[in-house]
């Protein structure tokens, strides 16, 4: 089992991540770091990488900022990430997601995974028409 690694605060950080910190909130327009923040600060750099791929990936792009926390969600859901479950949950509330879509994107999930199991233990071949 990992070892379990405390958060370090903004006050305990030394330069390099408190300047990766101050990045995120302004990037962020918010005055405080999450705590996957906080634990990847044990390795600035990995820090440093993850937060540059996530203003990179979840940045402006093709697609709607909405449509990219739903798919946070649900790719989370369907890891058992409880933790980026609640903080992309509630960026995507955030960005308007409603009950209604947030039940719909579960269920949706739910489906595939039945779905990709059942295509999986069947060994289904893809059909000619999909390639």
């Amino acid at each position: 089992m990992a070892q379990k690694r405390e958060p370090i605060e903004y006050a305990d950080a030394s330069p390099e991540v408190r300047a990766v910190y101050d990045d995120i909130m302004a990037t962020r327009k918010i005055d405080w770091v999450n705590n996957f923040w906080k634990v990847l600060a044990h390795d600035p750099p990995t820090l440093r990488r993850i937060w540059s791929n996530i203003k990179d990936v979840m940045g402006p792009g093709a697609l709607d900022p909405l449509v990219k926390e739903m798919i946070y969600v649900a790719v989370s859901a369907s890891n058992g990430c409880r933790y980026c479950i609640a903080s992309h949950g509630a960026a995507a509330r955030h960005k308007g997601m409603t009950e209604a879509q947030y039940s719909e994107m579960l269920a949706i999930v739910g489906l595939a995974n039945e779905t990709n199991r059942l295509v999986t233990a069947l060994d289904v071949a893809v059909d000619d028409r999909f390639r």
